[in-house]
């Protein structure tokens, strides 16, 4: 049984997406390359057909592990989360006091996280430093490089 993980409705819509297509064009996909390879004689000493197999097994694999994620994906409701404290979906402002750097990010589940778009998975190390914190407050977070210090100055949703 896997564990459970939190998503948007939009990141739980995407997961649900790939599943569908996993499903329908990439087994489509695997039944036409295991066709084709049939199609060329003894299967023993054919290597596209084992090939064809091997990737059968690698799409049914993805299906399930993804099938086991979105059966334990729970969406959340952010309309009962407390606002006064960095929680996942908050959007945090925060101050880098090492070098007065101002960052904006939103707290979303691993496998939402995106630093590009400013979402940061709640299991990072800055991610989970914020969690529970409220504006005013000190994060003092060891990453690799070292302890950051971060002033968390404005949490909204």
């Amino acid at each position: 049984m896997g564990s459970v993980s939190y998503y948007t409705a939009e990141g739980l819509q995407k997961l649900k997406d790939e599943l569908a297509e996993l499903k329908t064009k990439g087994r489509a996909e695997v039944a036409r390359q295991l066709a084709e390879a049939r199609d060329k004689g003894d299967l023993s000493e054919n290597a596209e057909y084992d090939a064809a197999k091997d990737a059968q097994g690698h799409l049914e694999l993805k299906i399930s592990k993804l099938e086991e994620v979105v059966g334990n994906a729970r969406l959340i409701d952010d309309s009962h989360l407390d606002l006064s404290k960095a929680l996942i979906l908050s959007k945090v402002k925060i101050k880098n006091l090492n070098n007065n750097l101002v960052m904006d990010y939103v707290l979303v589940s691993e496998e939402e996280a995106n630093l590009a778009q400013g979402k940061i998975s709640v299991k990072s190390p800055i991610g989970k430093g914020l969690l529970g914190k409220s504006v005013g407050e000190i994060a003092e977070i060891t990453i690799p490089a070292g302890k950051i210090r971060f002033e968390v100055l404005e949490i909204s949703r």
